[in-house]
């Protein structure tokens, strides 16, 4: 499938997939951020200092600042090529609790009009003397969709939807009854077959957070194969709670190509595998013009009428 959006950002395509094209790019930041913002920053979340404010690589930052942030206690902030306003802080310096609410303030009141991000990012980490390394409890804090989604169709509809990993983070909670954060592939798998197997009707929409956040963004393409072989291992598990005519698709809301020299995001195709298990297997479904074509699937699939952009491939597997 081709993404249509402007950007490349979890955000974007998963509004892509959910039926939703941005026509604006979300604005970034190369430079850093401006000096107005940074000091909307400190009076709206009534922290006394911050770090970094450079574009960086989140796990260089914390090497290279988190002995004077555990010093001083300010929060390290950082962006990237994407649309993204990264806060970083120790655990233990900054419990989670807090570090959450500083980013849903800075969400909801800094990064707003020119400068509304695609994302807040809350990155918190351990370690101590310059040996420091990120945890798993990571939350991203998204812009609202500012139009209708497949999700807020399929809720208006009575149909049930479940969230797993960061999914209810990137649709700003809207349109999903459940909500199940994750912190790993394996256990995302777990959720989805939990959830599923218990389902008679309704959708589970999953991101599994490991491809991108251990394997993409840290240039591992060993172990990016070795995570998409558990994947195949454990397929058979989601397949077994799947009736004749329920629905899997799978697919990705944008590359992030583990051999290039950036660590960042890439634009690209991505992979787009669809079955009904009632189906024939084999038939190809062609270059998608657009990810929305997987929400307007679901979509017909659910017999729910809508104006989400794309084009169905339903009749591919019926």
């Amino acid at each position: 499938m081709v993404e249509v959006s402007k950007g490349k950002d979890s955000t974007t395509g998963h509004w892509e997939l959910a039926g939703l094209i941005t026509e604006t790019e979300f604005p970034t930041f190369p430079g850093g951020f401006p000096e107005q913002l940074l000091q909307g920053f400190l009076q709206v979340t009534g922290c006394k200092g911050f770090l970094g404010n450079v574009t960086a690589s989140g796990t260089a930052i914390i090497q290279q600042l988190g002995d004077e942030h555990v010093r001083t206690g300010f929060p390290i902030i950082y962006t990237s090529a994407d649309s993204v306003f990264q806060i970083a802080a120790h655990e233990e310096v900054v419990p989670l609790p807090e570090l959450y609410r500083i980013c849903q303030l800075t969400r909801d009141h800094v990064c707003v009009g020119e400068h509304a991000v695609g994302r807040v990012i809350a990155r918190p980490f351990v370690g101590s003397n310059s040996q420091y390394s990120r945890t798993t409890n990571r939350r991203d804090f998204s812009l609202e969709p500012p139009q209708i989604t497949l999700l807020d169709l399929l809720t208006k509809s009575g149909i049930e939807t479940v969230g797993i990993g960061k999914v209810d983070d990137l649709f700003a909670g809207r349109g999903l009854l459940k909500k199940f954060h994750t912190k790993s592939n394996a256990e995302g798998i777990e959720y989805i077959v939990r959830e599923s197997g218990r389902m008679k009707e309704g959708l589970v929409i999953a991101n599994l957070v490991d491809f991108d956040m251990l394997y993409g963004h840290r240039n591992d393409p060993r172990g990016f194969a070795d995570a998409l072989e558990a994947f195949d291992e454990e397929l058979p598990r989601i397949m077994e709670t799947l009736d004749d005519e329920d629905l899997l698709i799978i697919t990705a809301d944008h590359g992030n190509d583990p051999v290039t020299p950036s660590t960042d995001h890439s634009r690209e195709f991505v992979p787009v595998l669809a079955r009904m298990t009632s189906t024939k297997l084999g038939s190809a479904l062609g270059v998608r013009k657009t990810f929305a074509d997987a929400g307007k699937t679901v979509a017909e699939f659910f017999g729910v009428r809508n104006s989400l952009a794309g084009q169905s491939f339903l009749a591919h597997l019926t």
